[in-house]
């Protein structure tokens, strides 16, 4: 099921997703060599709680962590460890859900740590754009399907990256995951027309090589490369509202505006 949020959820959403955004912001200084994934998980969750906010992926289908801490070939969903030391040019993605007074936000960023190699700068920008040009597609009027084919052409077309399509975006609101699911490979014009008050995430996943990935059968939940490549993911809450998309887990205002206008 589809809800449509009111300007009161929406301000709500982006309360929410406030928390988030301060605690990517903070990690900035919090990752770099030397610290375990096991570190970015307290450091997150403390943030998380000590700022009105409940880490919503505890619990979660059995998951027992505030974050997933994925690095290098680990695309997504990874525990954070405490015998995982992160080195000089790792790439780090960190993942969290937050809910408060009801309302959720989502949001995954990605991180070098220390100096990484050119190539993977290379990836981390491309999977930047990416998700913004996913956001300039979402607008009223607009179909689901225009946000995915965007970031397809540019990830698979332009640049020759994986585009890791076994997941995908989500609604998000009341709950965690809710429809409709925005696909990384949509078909432009096809596709659920976008409306006012629909709350969706847009969640870029790419990889240096294939797109293709499987499920650890270890934990059941890191999601990895097949091939070995590393992948990067970002990930933003959006608002369709009238006057155009609306990120509620922004960052930097200044920051989103120069990169939806290049």
């Amino acid at each position: 099921m589809i809800t449509l949020k009111s300007k009161r959820e929406i301000l709500a959403m982006e309360k929410s997703g406030a928390i988030i955004a301060g605690m990517h912001q903070a990690l900035k200084n919090i990752i770099k060599p030397g610290i375990s994934t096991w570190d970015i998980e307290e450091f997150s969750r403390n943030y998380i709680e000590s700022h009105g906010g409940r880490a919503a992926q505890i619990g979660f289908e059995g998951f027992e962590y505030a974050t997933t801490v994925s690095v290098n070939s680990e695309v997504a969903h990874a525990f954070p460890r405490k015998d995982l030391i992160l080195k000089d040019g790792d790439l780090v993605k960190v993942d969290t859900v937050v809910e408060l007074d009801g309302a959720y936000s989502d949001s995954a960023w990605s991180y070098a740590v220390g100096r990484v190699s050119p190539e993977i700068q290379k990836l981390m920008e491309v999977t930047l754009k990416a998700m913004y040009l996913g956001i300039d597609q979402a607008q009223v009027g607009n179909r689901l399907g225009d946000i995915g084919a965007v970031m397809n052409h540019y990830i698979e077309d332009e640049n020759g990256y994986g585009n890791v399509i076994d997941y995908a975006g989500h609604g998000i609101g009341p709950t965690m995951h809710e429809e409709p699911t925005v696909l990384h490979d949509g078909v432009a014009g096809r596709g659920l027309r976008l409306r006012p008050g629909m709350t969706i995430t847009i969640e870029p996943m790419v990889n240096l090589g294939s797109w293709e990935v499987e499920t650890s059968q270890e934990d059941g939940w890191t999601v990895r490369t097949i091939d070995g490549s590393w992948s990067a993911q970002y990930e933003h809450v959006i608002a369709i509202t009238e006057d155009g998309p609306k990120i509620l887990t922004s960052q930097d205002a200044e920051f989103d505006a120069k990169y939806l206008l290049k």
